[in-house]
């Protein structure tokens, strides 16, 4: 059927070439001036998923969690003015966490841009540097030549290519429309599609844009295995976004060196098959400062930067001669990195691997192994003690079981998951917006990974402060039907600050930085219609998180935020002890 009039043809091609391209996933927040958008979204809700939220910013943050689960860029839609704006904290995780994500915002009319107009605003490059294209998208014509429909065809496919290339992440597309924004018909609009700009037969995207893996030379692939070879006194970093499909070859890289593998909290090889036989260090976090450790000379790094404190301290005085990473972006904040390969890491350590002279464990590993025995015993023996929020975090990552999926929040969560929680060798799959590191849309993003992956049950481990801030996500729980567990800690307030020197400085740090809220979540889990549960003691959470349940819940542990951190501080001096006892005498 021909459309009634030009923005519905435009919109029409629009749509039709992004599902033919490969997108199945667009989340919509309502408003007028993107009606023609959404209406053909909507008309083809048997090809594409179609989420509706209600607030632009959970919708961004959804779309973002489907993109960092699929690998493939979620689209998500608009209507102008301040609407866009809200976006914007999403994009730039995308953008820092290399996330596939599609961005189309409506927009008015160019000769109302700069008029006065309501809810208009300048979108053109509205994201400046923090996508990887930007497009203010033709306005639709009355009589449109076949050239400008072939342009828009190819242009949907140029974005989903870039939102999902080597570099991955977002990619915007402004659309400015004049009225009628509905499908009313106008007789002044031709609205048949002349044969040059019709579709591709058979379903095909007008332009396929292919690309291939990009591997190194076999020179290059000898010299690195020749660094290998010539040093023994090497580490391996895998950080977070290491992919999953890595953790195979890493690990036959780290037999073939013999060099220990560090693994932060949110790396793919913490939770894996692939740890048979190999030097796996988790405790840096715990030990590293502690315990004297020579430097080593070669230092191999996958994924983006680490977690822990005391491993980026760690790593900022190394003065090794190859700091060697691989990777699909820049991501060394201490500027060590000596060569940066951006290749496929499973591929590339396959092929390293073929000229390596397999190495046996030497003393420099055998010492990284002793440290983080010694460790890790003294930390499970703590974790026995007096309840903590630590405690938790290590019971969650305990008790899932294998093939879960585990989203952490930042602040404190995800530095409990990587100073307590223990390696296990089967698969969990971990998610955490670390990109920007941010405490806005954690809910959001976490519901959209559920969402893109529904046979996977997910755990989503927040903080008070993350959950308040993005509160208005869990209403996508229910428009979206989707089973989640919320762990929540609440410590009343910003915990993590206790971590700094501002603590000494009160009230002005109570007031300012700890901001104790005095709030408790089962009103805001009736509202939003989740099974609550509140626990405060170790065994309580035990019995809870671990009992089946049909239902999205919240698990609400409450814990005290001067305690924990007191506790923590003391488990550091205990594992200080016994290093001090078992290692350095």
């Amino acid at each position: 059927m021909p459309a009634p009039n030009r923005n519905l043809l435009w919109t029409d091609i629009t749509v039709e070439e992004l599902i033919r391209g490969g997108l199945r996933h667009v989340c919509i927040a309502p408003g007028s001036r993107s009606t023609p958008l959404a209406l053909s979204f909507y008309a083809r809700r048997d090809q594409i998923t179609i989420y509706s939220h209600l607030d632009e910013r959970s919708a961004a943050y959804f779309a973002l969690g489907i993109g960092l689960a699929t690998g493939i860029p979620a689209a998500v839609l608009c209507t102008s003015g301040t609407a866009a704006a809200n976006f914007y904290p999403a994009i730039i995780e995308a953008f820092q966490a290399r996330v596939p994500l599609l961005v189309l915002t409506a927009d008015r009319a160019h000769e109302l841009r700069e008029s006065g107009a309501n809810q208009t605003i300048d979108q053109v490059k509205l994201y400046g540097d923090n996508v990887l294209w930007s497009v203010d998208v033709a306005l639709p014509e009355s009589a449109p030549p076949p050239v400008l429909l072939r342009g828009l065809r190819t242009l949907m496919a140029r974005a989903l290519r870039t939102a999902n290339g080597f570099r991955k992440g977002p990619v915007h597309l402004n659309f400015p429309f004049r009225k009628p924004l509905e499908p009313i018909p106008v007789s002044t609009d031709l609205t048949d599609i002349p044969t040059a700009a019709e579709p591709r037969p058979i379903g095909e995207p007008f332009s396929q844009i292919l690309h291939g893996l990009n591997d190194l030379p076999t020179a290059q692939i000898v010299a690195i295995a020749a660094v290998f070879d010539d040093h023994e006194r090497g580490v391996i970093v895998c950080g977070p976004n290491t992919p999953e499909g890595a953790d195979e070859a890493i690990a036959e890289l780290s037999r073939k060196t013999g060099y220990p593998v560090i693994v932060d909290g949110l790396s793919s090889l913490r939770f894996s098959p692939y740890q048979r036989d190999i030097a796996l260090i988790s405790g840096c976090d715990s030990f590293l400062g502690k315990t004297p450790l020579d430097p080593p000379d070669v230092v191999v790094r996958f994924g983006d930067v680490p977690t822990s404190a005391a491993l980026l301290n760690w790593m900022m005085t190394l003065t090794a001669r190859y700091v060697i990473h691989f990777n699909t972006g820049w991501s060394d904040d201490s500027h060590r990195v000596s060569h940066l390969i951006l290749a496929d890491p499973a591929r590339l350590c396959a092929a390293v691997c073929q000229y390596l002279l397999p190495r046996s464990v030497t003393g420099w590993t055998q010492r990284w192994q002793s440290v983080e025995q010694v460790t890790r015993e003294a930390l499970n023996e703590a974790l026995q003690g007096e309840f903590f929020d630590g405690q938790i975090a290590a019971d969650v990552v305990e008790l899932l079981p294998n093939g879960s999926a585990l989203f952490v929040g930042n602040s404190l969560p995800v530095r409990h998951v990587d100073q307590f929680s223990k390696p296990r060798p089967g698969r969990l799959h971990l998610y955490a917006n670390r990109g920007a590191s941010g405490i806005d849309g954690v809910v959001s993003t976490a519901l959209g990974v559920a969402a893109a992956r529904p046979n996977h049950p997910l755990t989503l481990l927040i903080g008070d402060i993350s959950l308040y801030h993005d509160m208005n996500g869990l209403l996508a729980i229910s428009r979206c039907r989707i089973p989640i567990t919320i762990v929540l800690f609440n410590n009343n307030g910003g915990g993590i600050f206790r971590r700094l020197p501002i603590r000494e400085f009160e009230p002005a740090f109570t007031d300012l930085f700890l901001t104790p809220h005095g709030l408790h979540f089962e009103h805001a889990a009736r509202l939003y219609g989740l099974e609550y549960h509140l626990v405060t003691s170790r065994r309580e959470f035990q019995e809870t998180f671990g009992a089946p349940s049909g239902r999205a819940r919240l698990i609400e542990v409450c814990t005290d935020g001067h305690r924990d951190w007191a506790r923590r501080e003391a488990i550091m001096e205990a594992v200080a002890q016994q290093l001090q006892s078992k290692i350095i005498n």
